[in-house]
Parts: C-alpha cells; structure tokens; sequence
C-alpha cells in the first residue's frame, strides 16, 4: 500500500466518522421536533458538541469483559465489523 492510498484512505476514514456523527445529530433534531420538544441542545451551542460529549462517553465507559473469552477475538470483532460495515 502507498502512502498517498493510505493517508487518502485515513482521512477518508476519519470524514465517514465525522459525518455519521452529525446525521446522528440531526436525526435527534429531527426525532425532537416531531415530539414537539427542542432535541439535543444540553451541551453548548445548539448541540453541535453533542456528538463529541457522545464519542467522549462511549470511550470513557467502562468496559465489562467476560472472564473466559479469547480476548483477541473480542477485541478484533468490533473493529472487524465496523471496517466492514464502512466498506460496503
């Protein structure tokens, strides 16, 4: 792999994120309106922080691990099906 096609494919990456995060932000607008109540807007400026309050949340939750797993398995499977998910 080159490193023009890898940086590309990072910065690809990392734009896919950043957009799934905003149209979760814009449904909960959307999903607000329609029950007639304002939606996301507790942190800061009319929600725009909210999806990084949700990323820094995920990340910071504890993680509960089973005591008779094949760790690398549960580690990679997540990361598997995103990286799936996102090529399709």
């Amino acid at each position: 792999m080159s490193y023009p096609f890898a940086l590309s494919f990072i910065i690809s990456f990392i734009l896919v994120l950043l957009a799934i995060a905003f149209y979760t932000l814009v449904e909960r607008k959307f999903i607000g309106y329609f029950q007639l109540r304002k939606g996301p807007n507790k942190v800061s400026l009319i929600g725009l922080p909210q999806p990084f309050a949700d990323a820094i949340k995920l990340f910071t939750k504890e993680q509960n691990k089973p005591t008779l797993i094949n760790k690398q398995l549960f580690f990679i499977a997540p990361i598997t099906g995103l990286i799936l998910a996102l090529l399709i």
